[in-house]
């Protein structure tokens, strides 16, 4: 089973006045659904749904929890137990002569949807047998911790009477309290005399209604076994008395670290004053701080002022200039498209030139061979000439007047 939270009852795991708040109700039941078909809503640990099949033909327990299931099935073989929501349940119509469901409804938030499915499995003769705390009594019993997680939904009894109203044509209410008793305990039969009592709803401890085709309610006294009061209380006193001792010592204990916390406390208040002081002179630093922070973020904004101008000025002189660059680059590209094609001309010119020299080379050359070649033509005219004027026939013609004239 899971942890105990003090909503499901496991016997022989809580203490005896909860175990007899609780089967007190089955033992109420039980007398009730001799010989018929059950149904246990909420069945919890099974305990309750084993009692009623003492009596009862069968007895059917349905709970939501997995682990509650498997607790009863574990330790009560007679009754079939089954896990289902008991606002959706997979039986049949009329299929149950007595139902139960104590301290299930206010656990629910559409616990109308459960009262339906009751009203729907349970025969035409049968009874609905619900209890519920009283929200009056409940509130109060828990005002120092505070209201239960686990409840949706609390009823007060003309609200409870009259839910129950909307789906059974009749409803019996009864109220259950735990009162004192003297039992004189012989071998036997008991014999049982209840005083009349004054019954007072909004003062009640829990609601038991009996709603549907069962006959009135009788008075009905539960008298556990273990039913001497006084020693149940005295130990009960006992076991407070024991804790109360542990909690004085826990006080002890408590209070002498408290000593020490004041202690500590007392230091630490020193040195926060001291911090304080501290603080204080930071304070005041701070103030001068941000005084000659606001004179810089003035002066700051006169610099960004002037420089913004300065950036002004200088964005105009950048523009001139790279309009003044923009300019000479446009003419250094025309001028460089000027001299390439006049190098490209004076190129040109070169090359005819070049061409003329060679042609002019060659001539040279040819006329240097011409030269050449006339000089020694010339040697050998000359060589000629003077060979005709050593000629004794020249000489003789030069003297008689005859001949070409010789030089």
């Amino acid at each position: 089973m899971s942890e105990f939270t003090g909503e499901r009852v496991i016997p022989g795991q809580v203490d005896t006045d909860l175990w007899n708040e609780h089967f007190s109700r089955y033992a109420f039941a039980s007398g009730l659904v001799a010989g018929k078909r059950v149904l246990d809503l909420g069945c919890g640990s099974g305990y309750g749904s084993a009692e009623m099949a003492r009596t009862a033909a069968s007895v059917v327990g349905v709970d939501v929890s997995s682990d509650a299931i498997a607790y009863a099935s574990e330790h009560y073989p007679n009754v079939s137990f089954a896990r289902h929501s008991c606002t959706a349940l997979p039986f049949a119509d009329g299929s149950f002569q007595f139902i139960t469901a104590f301290e299930v409804i206010e656990h629910l938030t559409n616990w109308r949807d459960m009262l339906h499915e009751t009203r729907r499995l349970l025969s035409d003769d049968g009874a609905f047998l619900v209890s519920t705390p009283n929200k009056l009594y409940y509130a109060d019993q828990r005002r120092a911790v505070g209201p239960n997680p686990f409840h949706e939904h609390e009823f007060e009894f003309e609200e409870f009477n009259q839910a129950l109203l909307d789906f059974f044509p009749k409803v019996e209410m009864l109220l259950q309290n735990r009162t004192e008793a003297f039992v004189y305990a012989v071998p036997g039969e008991p014999r049982v005399r209840l005083e009349s009592t004054n019954a007072n709803p909004s003062s009640a401890h829990f609601f038991l209604a009996i709603c549907g085709g069962s006959g009135p309610a009788r008075p009905f006294v539960f008298v556990p076994s273990s039913a001497n009061l006084m020693r149940e209380r005295e130990l009960h006193i006992q076991r407070l008395s024991s804790e109360l001792g542990l909690k004085d010592q826990w006080l002890a204990d408590m209070t002498g670290q408290r000593d020490q916390l004041q202690k500590h406390y007392d230091a630490t208040l020193t040195q926060l004053e001291e911090r304080n002081r501290w603080a204080q002179s930071l304070e005041l630093e701070l103030d001068a701080t941000r005084q000659r922070v606001v004179a810089l973020q003035e002066e700051f904004a006169r610099e960004q002022q002037a420089a913004s101008q300065l950036a002004a000025a200088y964005e105009t002189k950048v523009g001139e200039l790279e309009r003044d660059v923009a300019g000479k680059t446009h003419w250094v590209l025309e001028t460089e498209a000027r001299l390439n094609a006049e190098l490209e001309a004076k190129g040109n010119e070169l090359a005819h030139a070049v061409q003329l020299l060679d042609r002019a080379e060659a001539t040279v050359e040819e006329r240097t061979r011409w030269a050449q070649d006339l000089d020694l033509r010339l040697q050998s005219a000359g060589a000629q000439l003077a060979m005709a004027r050593a000629s004794r026939w020249v000489k003789l013609g030069r003297i008689a007047g005859l001949g070409p004239h010789l030089d």
